[in-house]
């Protein structure tokens, strides 16, 4: 018998045993997909070909048998790893069953953390993301986020810096109170962390690409301040964020560049980040620090 004959028919043997009562002979088949998809695109289209087998894996992360539901999540994301199978997979009863484990409080953080992981492999596909947004998936997230951290958080986090990186799901976000509650996360850095913060600045950058989520930065209170404060912290992807959110606001609203202008500490930290800094904020630093000259509102050092 050929070696992919083999393959065939001991993906076939896994997923016969799915469909079994035997925890048993579930787990161990869970694991044998897990084991044989992790590294083998050719394995993934294999049992995604086989008729049943997606719907058969979400049924099963619905299991309450401990490991059950992460060994089934786990081989869901490393099908989806294959980008002919991301279409396949998005469909808005997968959407809708993916939003629930993230909000069940039963669930576990290994599943959460799976179930994040797979929306943000699916959602690589730019025509997936409004998907998600469509299905409520955004809410879901800021929902999630808003709640008392958690060791899923960061994943949160970085499912919704996909998601609205599509302009509809911005709106989305924002409608559903986004700005304040990431300002709340970096203005709590200390409580949340760096990389916490740092995510969180990233996306209120991505949602300030559109009019809309910038218009709501700026109209939040002392917009300048808050992101000044950024710029003295220590986590570069927070400067990141912060240095390209004040481009931005500088371009709208020339009364936030005097009231930057008018804080002692702004030209200093700007030439600091402009030496010391990443190569994207060093970019944004000197782009800022030029903005100021020109108009003639930068104090002297």
């Amino acid at each position: 018998m050929s070696s992919s004959a083999r393959r065939r028919e001991t993906i076939a043997e896994c997923l016969s045993d799915l469909q079994s009562d035997s925890v048993d002979s579930q787990l161990k088949s869970l694991q044998t997909l897990a084991s044989i998809t992790k590294v083998s695109p050719h394995n993934r289209n294999l049992i995604a070909q086989t008729d049943g087998a997606i719907s058969t894996l979400l049924t099963l992360t619905k299991s309450p048998v401990p490991m059950i539901q992460p060994l089934s999540l786990s081989i869901l994301f490393n099908l989806s790893l294959n980008p002919d199978l991301k279409p396949l997979m998005t469909e808005m009863e997968t959407i809708h069953h993916l939003n629930s484990l993230i909000l069940h409080t039963t669930t576990s953080p290994e599943s959460t953390r799976l179930a994040c992981s797979l929306i943000c492999s699916l959602a690589i596909l730019d025509k997936n993301k409004a998907k998600f947004g469509v299905a409520g998936t955004i809410q879901v997230l800021v929902k999630s986020i808003s709640g008392p951290q958690t060791p899923t958080t960061h994943h949160l986090l970085s499912c919704l810096a996909e998601l609205v990186q599509f302009h509809g799901n911005c709106t989305l976000a924002l409608r559903s109170g986004a700005v304040n509650l990431l300002v709340g996360i970096v203005e709590s850095g200390a409580d949340y962390g760096e990389d916490l913060a740092g995510t969180s600045l990233g996306i209120l950058s991505l949602l300030a690409r559109f009019e809309e989520g910038l218009n709501a930065l700026i109209g939040s209170d002392e917009v300048v301040r808050f992101l000044v404060d950024v710029l003295q912290g220590s986590c570069m992807l927070s400067k990141e964020g912060a240095v390209e959110i004040l481009v931005r606001v500088f371009d709208e609203d020339e009364e936030h560049l005097r009231d930057a202008s008018e804080l002692p500490v702004m030209v200093s930290l700007l030439a600091d980040l402009s030496v010391r800094g990443s190569s994207k904020a060093r970019e944004k630093a000197g782009l800022l620090m030029k903005k100021m000259m020109e108009a003639n509102f930068a104090p002297l050092l």
